[in-house]
């Protein structure tokens, strides 16, 4: 019997179904460990960024700044943007919660995450970062930044989620992008001007802040 007809049973590919169990168990795992988690800001950005860089001293800047006003940190539980963040919220004293995904190169652990969830499912990992956050703010980085900042404002967009702040760090960094979401998808036609309220860039952390404890009361 080859390997693909050993997992078909009566019709049925058993590998496609286990596969859902899967997925269940880390959509309740997730559940039952961040249910009580408020509030809470999810941090994005590279992997791939160092202690001492620039990006990663901001985000750590950011991270604390929010836990010693209270708000809990959420990150991917990675390296980079992702370590700079949990050690910012442990710092801070909030609780600091890493949703690490299990890939081949760059995604390792950081020692900084008191709250750690695996996935081997970007989607489940996405419903955490989205379902309990209040906030979501997006530092540079690449492909994985883009898609979990997208994810968001297209949950906004659709009003499939309340409109929490979305706040891109770096307006040198971002200017490029929003520029083309101006004049290539507003100017085509294919958002409205009023999504393009959803997104604010800021660069100060204090800014940055001050606009969560405006929309996210404690």
């Amino acid at each position: 019997m080859s390997d693909k007809q050993q997992y078909v049973v009566d019709g049925i590919n058993a590998g496609n179904s286990w596969r859902l169990f899967k997925i269940l168990a880390e959509l309740v795992e997730g559940f039952e460990t961040l249910d009580s988690l408020y509030p809470a800001v999810s941090i994005f950005g590279s992997a791939r960024v160092k202690p001492g860089d620039e990006v990663y001293e901001l985000t750590y800047e950011i991270a604390n700044k929010l836990a010693s006003h209270g708000y809990h940190i959420i990150t991917g539980g990675g390296p980079g943007v992702m370590e700079a963040g949990n050690k910012g919220a442990k710092d801070g004293g909030a609780k600091s919660v890493g949703l690490n995904i299990e890939l081949p190169l760059e995604q390792a652990p950081n020692p900084f995450a008191t709250t750690k969830l695996n996935f081997q499912y970007f989607f489940v990992r996405k419903i955490m970062f989205v379902k309990y956050a209040q906030a979501y703010i997006g530092m540079p980085g690449g492909y994985g930044t883009l898609d979990e900042i997208t994810e968001a404002l297209t949950l906004i967009q659709t009003r499939r989620i309340k409109p929490f702040p979305v706040i891109l760090v770096g307006t040198h960094y971002w200017e490029g992008l929003l520029d083309w979401i101006r004049s290539t998808l507003k100017g085509g036609g294919f958002i409205s001007p009023e999504d393009l309220e959803i997104v604010t860039v800021l660069d100060d952390p204090d800014e940055v802040v001050h606009m969560i404890k405006k929309y996210v009361i404690l």
